[in-house]
């Protein structure tokens, strides 16, 4: 197809994902980055109507975001394949971490995830990752990443919509209308960000309202904007819009929740803090043009002029799509023993949406190992033996 534009920003992890996409359908495109080029920027603005990237645009038809089914409707092509020995359910460091391991141990493999490196890739910074002094998200997913394209196994950008068990076989239906059948499953699906649930939220999502700091920082130099959140990746948000942004507000609903580390560095990075407050209300009409921000403790209401929110107020698990095919826990994690066995024989799970402690990149990355040498150990004793590895598909 001719003619085909991505707008993108640098480290923006769902640009390299349609990137990814259509250089795996064989498809021209154009690259322009918004970060280098303003007026490209408000030539997005126009076509789009959208403040945040990626923005896809082929002979007249805008797909925003990475819309992986619109994508497979524009683009792709059905996926004709065998049995699998498993399905991963989710590119994440759980999800990556286990196709390497399953790999080694030459099961026929196939991730299917809507996008590559899950919430990681948001961090602006990483200081805990073994083997790095200090990394960016995007960079560290991009080396799992390429780790894992070197490897026999198929990674497919798509949407899981159900998984259904059908004898000693299951089904892995997608957004795109292919199914997968395997032997045994591995869900690392992790998790996607909480909104505020303010009217006007969803329209004014991508018009001002971000969930990825990493994608639509860059949009919002010289500009006024607020951060949501008082955990670690709120925090890093804030310090980090500060070097680009005209001004940052931090808004706190209950006392920071952050490593003792950032406190003085948010602080030194002139952020203006609104503790004990919520967002109460969004403002604009083609697009953001302030907030108001409540006092739980008074009820003092404060109108803040700003074009960019981002909402850093924690994560919700994408286990939706399992139904009732395995037990989940009050708060929707996938529940596992402590060797990523879940209450389904043949699947196993890993990662931020299973019940373990401590969602950490590192430790999602070992719960990943552990799941897939759990899902080879059943196909050999349901005496399934793996098959044949056969050329890339």
């Amino acid at each position: 197809m001719a003619g085909v534009k991505v707008y993108t920003v640098e480290n923006c992890p769902y640009c390299r994902m349609v990137i990814a996409f259509l250089g795996k359908h064989g498809v021209g495109y154009e690259i322009i980055d918004l970060g280098r080029d303003r007026e490209a920027a408000r030539e997005m603005v126009e076509i789009s109507g959208q403040r945040g990237v990626p923005v896809t645009i082929a002979d007249g038809e805008v797909i925003v975001g990475f819309d992986a089914r619109r994508l497979r409707e524009v683009f792709g092509r059905p996926i004709t394949a065998g049995i699998y020995d498993t399905v991963i359910v989710g590119a994440g460091p759980a999800g990556l971490t286990a196709a390497v391991y399953a790999a080694r141990k030459l099961m026929k493999t196939v991730i299917i995830s809507e996008k590559i490196g899950g919430q990681a890739t948001w961090s602006w910074s990483i200081e805990n990752y073994m083997g790095f002094r200090m990394i960016t998200g995007e960079d560290l997913i991009r080396k799992f990443e390429e780790q894992v394209r070197g490897l026999d196994v198929t990674l497919e950008l798509d949407s899981v919509r159900s998984v259904q068990k059908e004898g000693d076989i299951f089904l892995v239906r997608a957004a795109s209308g292919n199914t997968y059948r395997c032997r045994s499953i591995i869900l690392a699906p992790g998790k996607h960000p909480r909104t505020l649930g303010l009217p006007d939220e969803d329209r004014l999502m991508g018009r001002g309202v971000s969930v990825c700091s990493t994608c639509d920082g860059p949009l919002f130099r010289d500009r006024p904007v607020a951060v949501v959140g008082g955990g670690n990746t709120a925090i890093q948000t804030a310090i980090e819009m500060a070097k680009i942004a005209r001004s940052v507000a931090l808004v706190v609903r209950n006392p920071l929740k952050c490593d003792e580390v950032y406190v003085a560095r948010v602080e030194e990075a002139g952020v203006r803090i609104f503790p004990h407050s919520e967002v109460s209300a969004l403002h604009g009409e083609a697009a953001l043009t302030g907030i108001t921000v409540r006092d739980r403790d008074t009820g003092r209401e404060t109108v803040l002029d700003i074009e960019g929110l981002f909402l850093e107020i924690g994560l919700v698990p994408n286990t939706g799509f399992l139904g009732d095919l395995v037990v989940l826990n009050e708060q929707g994690e996938i529940i596992v023993d402590e060797n990523n066995h879940t209450s389904v024989p043949g699947v196993f799970a890993a990662g931020d949406a299973t019940c373990i402690r401590g969602k950490q990149i590192i430790i999602a990355a070992g719960e990943g190992a552990k799941a897939a040498l759990a899902a080879h150990e059943y196909l050999l004793m349901e005496e399934l033996p793996c098959v044949p590895v056969p050329a890339a598909l």
